[in-house]
């Protein structure tokens, strides 16, 4: 049987990779093929948490941009993580795999709390669980959400799911053909070349607690498992270089 590399994973998704070829709100078969993912990886034992992005819904700075609050918009933003949260459970829970919301601001007639030493041992049961709301507070993106996650409960790397692009690139793929695949990138060139994996929050945040980072292309079926499994695809970013 093959054995996974890591035993606890952070699974990042964006919001825009629920909204599938749509480009806005939730296509049916691209929830469903992710969670056809998740289940894969459940069952070599690997315990599971996610975060899910709100931008197929809304996103806080384009809110910002039309004028509303910006403190107001994040927190348009951290509702519509939540609504991404119900709807990845429904489709995890539909083929049998445990799950948990956990949500950082309190709306208990839908989800829970989130508490760390409770979410630890709701994966240490085996159950999934999603991390909804962000962290909570304004000014904060769900990639610092995913980092500061992965620190608290101990999760051995975050996996990136992107929508669009199966890694980081030197430039944006789609607008420059001389853009070049990195296999491999400390947290400080990220930082440094401005290269946009995560924002600077969440990047100081992995470096400061060693938490590697893969990104990968959640379009193709098997990724998750792959990374898990050890096989290198996508850009795997660290403290340092090894």
């Amino acid at each position: 049987m093959e054995k996974p590399v890591f035993k606890r994973i952070v699974l990042k998704v964006s919001g825009e990779s629920l909204a599938g070829n749509n480009g806005y709100g939730i296509e049916a078969s691209t929830i469903a093929s992710i969670a056809e993912q998740v289940k894969e990886v459940v069952a070599f034992g690997v315990e599971v948490a996610i975060v899910v992005g709100g931008g197929n819904i809304w996103r806080g700075i384009a809110g910002t941009a039309k004028g509303i609050d910006r403190a107001t918009a994040d927190y348009m933003g951290m509702l519509a993580t939540v609504m991404n949260s119900l709807a990845l459970q429904d489709a995890l829970e539909q083929i049998e795999v445990p799950t948990r919301v956990q949500s950082s601001i309190a709306m208990q007639q839908i989800a829970e709390p989130y508490i760390r030493r409770r979410a630890i041992r709701h994966l240490e049961k085996g159950r999934v669980v999603i991390f909804a709301a962000g962290t909570g507070n304004p000014f904060f993106s769900t990639d610092t959400t995913a980092a500061l996650r992965a620190a608290e409960i101990e999760a051995e790397v975050i996996l990136m799911a992107k929508n669009k692009v199966d890694g980081v690139y030197s430039a944006d793929p789609f607008k420059d053909p001389t853009a070049v695949k990195f296999e491999e990138l400390t947290y400080m060139e990220v930082l440094n070349k401005n290269l946009g994996v995560m924002d600077a929050t969440a990047s100081s945040l992995c470096m400061d607690n060693n938490i590697p980072l893969v990104v990968f292309a959640i379009t193709e079926q098997d990724n998750i498992k792959k990374v898990v499994l050890g096989e290198k695809i996508g850009t795997i970013v660290r403290g340092s270089v090894k």
